[in-house]
C-alpha cells in the first residue's frame, strides 16, 4: 500500500491494519520455521508494511 493511501486512513484503521499485519507476520514466521513458506520475500514485505503503517500512525499522533 502506498504512503498516500495510508495517510488518508484514520488512526483506528491504521491500528487495525498494524494488528492484522503483525498477525500475518507471525503466521509467516511459523510457516518459515516449519518449512512451508514458498515466497520468503513476503516476510520482508510484511515487515516493511508494518513499519510504514506505524510511521504514519505516529505522524498522526503528533
Amino acid at each position: 500500500m502506498k504512503l498516500q493511501e495510508l495517510r488518508q486512513k484514520s488512526a483506528k484503521e491504521l491500528e487495525d491494519m498494524a494488528k492484522g499485519l503483525r498477525e500475518k507476520g507471525q503466521e509467516l514466521r511459523f510457516q518459515l520455521a516449519a518449512g512451508r513458506v514458498k515466497n520468503v520475500r513476503e516476510i520482508r514485505l510484511t515487515r516493511k508494511n508494518i513499519a510504514q503503517v506505524l510511521t504514519v500512525l505516529q505522524e498522526k499522533k503528533q
